[in-house]
């Protein structure tokens, strides 16, 4: 029954199915499903099996409305049909069912291709955060008490409700506008956004940021020490930060929450 239920297609397609044939052949179906007066045996399945589509749909719009919202009702569902096809749900929980949804997207090629992949990475994102498990955020206290000399050498642990993206796509704003109720652009002209997504005092925030404060983070959140970060930030090609501007972005990284633990060399 599982294996007619969860394979796409119609219900005689799924009946037919190599799975479905191992264990029961579809001129057998009525030895252990009855027709009703109205049904069919295969009838009665088929209306679990269709709503076995919907169900998912409606997993995967929960975690991606703002790509449901972009791509439409129709569009949308043909999707989550060829997603599941590529990516069958394999785990007990519904919250796992999207994890792969960017790396589905990632081939695909067509008008907004890439505004999708970019939307459905953020959409991850906010997801993974939301369901990351809570860990303390680094006090100023703990800051304070690093010796000054002891810091070139510290490396960073972020908490665990975070996430760096570099995107392609303006879709920050996409995500903002319909969160505020505003009626979205609908151009999906290239556009580098970075952002940080984080969880604090229970509520998500997406941040955007410079390009220069986002690989300096980057480095960071990466295990990069601290003077080495620093360094890469004051070397990259393009306007150099003065470092005024790079104490600046590390207090507001630290403000914010975003670090969980200072490591010190030994």
């Amino acid at each position: 029954m599982q294996s007619v239920i969860v394979h796409p297609g119609g219900i005689e397609e799924a009946l037919a199915a190599t799975e479905a044939r191992k264990q029961l052949s579809p001129e057998s179906l009525e030895e252990v499903i009855l027709p009703s007066r109205s049904l069919t045996a295969a009838a009665r399945l088929g209306i679990y099996q269709g709503m076995y589509l919907l169900r998912m749909e409606e997993a995967l719009a929960t975690d991606y409305p703002g790509l449901k919202h972009f791509l439409g009702e129709r569009r949308f569902l043909e999707l989550v049909r060829g997603y599941l096809e590529a990516f069958p749900s394999r785990h007990y929980s519904l919250n796992r069912l999207g994890d792969h949804l960017p790396e589905y997207l990632a081939p695909l090629r067509g008008p907004g291709s890439g505004f999708c992949h970019d939307l459905a990475r953020l959409e991850l994102a906010v997801t993974e955060v939301f369901d990351a498990p809570e860990t303390p955020p680094l006090a100023e206290a703990m800051v304070a008490a690093v010796p000054s000399e002891a810091w070139p050498q510290a490396r960073l642990t972020p908490v665990a409700a975070f996430r760096c993206l570099a995107l392609g796509y303006p879709v920050v704003d996409y995500l903002d506008a319909l969160k505020a109720d505003r009626p979205p652009r609908s151009g999906t002209r290239r556009r580098n956004t970075w952002v940080v997504v984080f969880r604090r005092s229970l509520a998500i925030r997406r941040q955007q940021l410079s390009r220069a404060a986002f690989q300096l983070l980057s480095d960071l959140a990466g295990g990069v020490p601290v003077g080495e970060a620093v360094m890469r930030a004051l070397e990259r090609p393009g306007p150099r930060p003065s470092q005024d501007q790079l104490f600046h972005w590390f207090r507001g990284f630290v403000s914010e929450g975003l670090f969980r633990e200072v490591h010190l060399a030994r």
